[in-house]
C-alpha cells in the first residue's frame, strides 16, 4: 500500500471515474483555477455573516460531548507523543524562529494524531499511509515545513494539510487531503470576543479552503465514501483549538465563472453545513499537547472521521475500544462494592448519591470560650516550663503563629538560644468536653505526640517528616496541689500537655499568600510530601488532613530549601481511625466513606498544589456540595490543565491520581519520586527511607 498511486487505487475498495464529467467538469477546473483568494469569498460573505452572528447559537456543533466521552474512553492506553513544543505567544513576538517552531509543533501534532488514531482502530500491521506538509498560498502546493522554511517560504505558509502519500505527486494534490489545519494567532480570543464562534475573517478562510478539498473531490478518481462532502478544518493558535466542519454538495453548485467568489457564497448561503466546535485547551503554556482535555479530543475526533472517509470503517471501533473501559469500571466497583454511582466524563471518580446529607453540621457559639487559653496568654520571650517522667526543659517563646485555629511557637531551649523549634501547647484534660475547639487542639498536640512516637519507634527516618524532640506536661508557676497518685490540681495551666518538634519552617499556606510558591517550589513540595508519604506508608501510617497549613518550607543554613509535612494528628493507624474532613483538601473517598484508600493523600496532594498554583476553590458548605465540585473539576479536566501550565510533570501525576483514587489498588511512590528527583536541582536530598525495593 505504502508505495501505490492513490490516483490508482484508494485505501479502501478500488477505483471510479469522477462523479463530475463534461462541460460540468470543464467548468468546475476553470472554477478551481480562478479560485485562489480567501479574502474574494470573505466580503462577499460579510451580510450573511451578521444575520447568521445573530442567532444564538450561530452553528451547531460537530460533535456531542456524549460521542466526545465514549471517544475518549476507547483513546484510553492509546500513546500519543509531541516531539515539538508549540511556543508560548507565537505571535507577540515578531521572531521568525518562534513561528518557524509553530509550525513544526502543528505538523508534528497532526502527524502524531495521525499515528496514535491509524495504530489504535485500523492496526499496526500496515503502514500509515498517510502524511503531513505545509500549505504555501502563492502556489497553493504543500511542503514539508522543514523544507519549506529553509528555502524561505516561512511568510507564505497559511495553513497544514494531513494528506494521503503519493510518490507521484510530492507536492500533494487537493483531492487528496483529509484535512486542514489554519495556524492563526486570534483563535484562543474567539470564545471572548464572539460568544465562542470565529470571526468572519477565520471562519471565510476555512469556508475557502473547505470549497477547493469539495471541489477537488468531486474531480478524483479516488473512491471516496458517501461522507466525503464534509471536510473538517482544524483552527489553532499557540494554546487554543477548535473544529470546523463543513457539508456542501457540489452538484448545487452554480459555476459563475464571471464572478467565482459571489457563486460560492451563494451556494454556502444556500446548501452548505457548518458546525462549529467551542474553542479549547490544545497546548499548555509550556507548549505541550494536553492530548486528554477536550480541546485535542475534538481534533483527534475530526481526525478520526477525516481518515474513515479515506479508510473506511476501522478494524477496531470506537464502541469496542470503548467497551474495555466499561468494564475496568464494573470491576473497580465490584472491588469496592460500590452501590449505583455517578461516572465523571473520565471514569475514574464516583460521586455517590445519598438520601441523607453525612457532613456534621457545626453550629459556631461565640459565647464557647476555653478558659486555659483566656488565661494562657503565651507571648514572645515567655518561658514554658516541661516535665517528662524523668527531668524538665525550658523553652523561651521567640514568634507566635496562628493556623486560624490555634497558635503555634517557635521556641527556644534555654539551654541552646540559637536553636529553633516548633511547641505546641493543648488543652487542659478538663477542658476537652465542652468545646470543639479543644478537640482540635487534643488532635494537634496529643494524638499527633503518639503518631510521631510509634514513628519513632519503627524507625522510621526522612528529612521530610517531623522528628519529636520533647514531649510532656507544663509545669506552672506556684505549688502544684496535685496528689501524689495522679491527676490535677485548679491551677488552670496543670496537666496540659506540650509537643515540642522539628524542624522549623513557613508553611506553604503563607508562601502562597505572600506570592512565594512558583513552579520549582510546586515540583519540589510534590517530591518531598510523596517522599514523606511513601515513608510513613511503609509502616502502614497515613496522613489524611493534607493541606497548605500543615506543609513547611524549611530554609535556614541550606543551600536548597526542603518541604516537611506535619500535622499528624489525624493520621490514620488502624481501621477504627477516621481522617480529618476538609472541604476543599479532603479525598473524594474519605468524604464518601469516611476513610482513606490507599490513593487518598495523594488526592488531597493535588488539590493542594492546585491551589497552590493559582487554582480556584469555591465556597463550600456540605459535603455534597463538596463532591460535586470535585466531580466537575475532573470531569472538566481542570486541574490537569492548572497544574499543566506549572509542569507537565505534575499534569502527569494528577492523571496518575486521577486513575487510581477511589480504587483499591496501592500508590506506586517510588516510580513518581524518580521523576520528580531528575526535575529538582539538588545534590543531596538526605536520609530517606528506599521504599523503591
Amino acid at each position: 500500500m505504502e508505495g501505490g498511486s492513490p490516483d490508482q487505487e484508494s485505501i479502501g475498495s478500488g477505483t471510479r471515474r469522477s462523479s463530475v464529467s463534461g462541460s460540468r467538469s470543464r467548468n468546475c477546473k476553470e472554477f478551481l483555477r480562478k479560485f485562489v483568494d480567501s479574502e474574494g469569498l470573505t466580503a462577499k460573505l460579510e451580510e450573511w455573516f451578521e444575520l447568521v452572528s445573530s442567532k444564538k447559537p450561530a452553528f451547531d456543533v460537530p460533535f456531542e460531548l456524549i460521542d466526545l466521552q465514549k471517544f475518549d474512553y476507547a483513546l484510553e492506553g492509546i500513546s500519543f507523543q509531541q516531539l515539538i513544543r508549540m511556543p508560548n505567544a507565537v505571535y507577540a513576538s515578531t521572531s521568525e524562529a518562534a513561528e518557524a517552531t509553530a509550525y513544526f509543533a502543528v505538523e508534528d501534532f497532526l502527524h502524531a494524531s495521525m499515528k496514535g488514531l491509524w495504530e489504535a482502530f485500523w492496526g499496526q500491521e500496515e503502514p500509515m499511509p498517510f502524511t503531513v506538509a505545509c500549505l504555501y498560498n502563492e502556489n497553493l502546493k504543500f511542503y514539508q515545513a522543514e523544507k519549506a522554511i529553509a528555502s524561505g517560504k516561512l511568510g507564505g505558509l497559511c495553513g497544514t494539510g494531513v494528506l494521503l502519500k503519493n510518490p507521484r505527486h510530492p507536492h500533494g494534490k487537493w483531492d487528496h487531503i483529509l484535512e486542514l489545519a489554519l495556524l492563526r494567532p486570534d483563535v484562543g480570543n474567539l470564545a471572548i470576543d464572539n460568544d465562542g464562534q470565529p470571526s468572519l475573517s477565520v471562519l471565510g478562510e476555512a469556508l475557502f479552503y473547505a470549497i477547493r478539498v469539495l471541489l477537488s473531490r468531486s474531480l478524483s478518481r479516488l473512491n471516496f465514501s458517501e461522507t466525503s462532502n464534509a471536510v473538517y478544518i482544524v483552527l489553532v493558535d499557540s494554546q487554543y483549538g477548535g473544529v470546523v466542519k463543513v457539508e456542501g454538495d457540489v452538484n448545487k453548485l452554480e459555476f459563475n465563472l464571471n464572478n467565482v467568489y459571489a457563486s460560492a457564497a451563494e451556494w454556502i448561503k444556500k446548501h452548505f453545513r457548518i458546525a462549529v466546535s467551542p474553542v479549547d485547551r490544545i497546548w499548555n503554556k509550556l507548549g505541550n499537547a494536553n492530548w486528554g482535555d477536550i480541546g485535542a479530543l475534538q481534533v483527534l475526533f475530526a481526525t478520526f472521521h477525516s481518515i474513515t472517509q479515506f479508510a473506511g470503517l476501522p478494524k477496531h471501533s470506537v464502541e469496542d475500544l470503548a467497551a474495555d473501559h466499561s468494564s475496568r469500571l464494573q470491576t473497580r466497583r465490584a472491588e469496592r462494592q460500590l452501590g449505583e454511582t455517578k461516572v465523571n466524563g473520565n471514569g475514574l471518580f464516583r460521586f455517590q448519591q445519598r438520601s441523607v446529607s453525612p457532613e456534621i453540621v457545626e453550629v459556631q457559639d461565640e459565647s464557647v470560650k476555653i478558659e486555659s487559653e483566656e488565661l494562657m496568654k503565651l507571648e514572645v520571650g515567655s518561658v514554658l516550663w516541661l516535665e517528662d517522667s524523668n527531668w524538665q526543659k525550658g523553652y523561651q517563646i521567640n514568634e507566635v503563629y496562628s493556623t486560624g485555629e490555634h497558635p503555634y511557637y517557635v521556641a527556644s531551649p534555654v539551654e541552646e538560644p540559637g536553636k529553633n523549634l516548633f511547641l505546641y501547647v493543648g488543652s487542659r484534660p478538663s477542658q476537652l468536653e465542652p468545646a470543639w475547639e479543644g478537640m482540635n487542639l487534643w488532635y494537634q498536640v496529643q494524638r499527633q505526640t503518639k503518631i510521631l512516637t510509634v514513628m519513632k519507634q519503627k524507625g522510621l527516618s526522612s528529612k521530610y517528616l517531623p522528628d519529636l524532640s520533647a514531649s510532656g506536661r507544663i509545669i506552672h508557676p506556684g505549688q502544684c496541689q496535685r496528689s501524689s497518685s495522679g491527676g490535677n490540681c485548679d491551677h488552670p495551666w496543670c496537666g496540659t500537655p506540650i509537643l515540642v518538634t522539628s524542624p522549623v519552617g513557613e508553611t506553604v499556606d503563607n508562601m502562597v499568600s505572600g506570592g512565594r510558591f512558583g513552579s520549582d517550589e510546586a515540583i519540589r513540595c510534590c517530591h518531598d510530601c510523596i517522599s514523606a508519604l511513601s515513608t510513613a506508608a511503609s509502616a502502614g501510617i497515613r496522613h489524611g488532613d493534607i493541606r497548605p497549613q500543615n506543609v513547611i518550607c524549611v530554609r535556614s543554613g541550606l543551600r536548597h530549601p526542603y518541604f516537611v509535612l506535619i500535622g499528624w494528628g489525624h493520621a490514620v493507624l488502624e481501621e477504627r481511625d477516621r481522617p480529618a474532613m476538609n472541604l476543599h483538601f479532603s479525598s473524594t473517598f474519605a468524604l464518601q466513606e469516611g476513610k482513606l484508600c490507599s490513593a487518598s493523600d495523594a488526592e488531597s496532594l493535588v488539590y493542594m498544589l492546585y491551589f497552590c498554583c493559582g487554582g480556584e476553590l469555591p465556597d463550600l458548605d456540605s459535603v455534597e456540595g463538596a463532591l460535586q465540585w470535585r466531580e466537575t473539576v475532573w470531569s472538566r479536566r481542570l486541574i490537569q490543565q492548572k497544574l499543566g501550565d506549572v509542569s507537565t510533570l505534575l499534569k502527569a501525576f494528577a492523571d496518575y491520581v486521577d486513575s487510581l483514587c477511589g480504587t483499591p489498588y496501592p500508590m506506586d511512590y517510588a516510580i513518581w519520586l524518580r521523576r520528580l528527583k531528575r526535575n529538582i536541582q539538588e545534590e543531596d536530598y538526605g536520609k530517606e527511607v528506599d521504599t523503591s525495593g
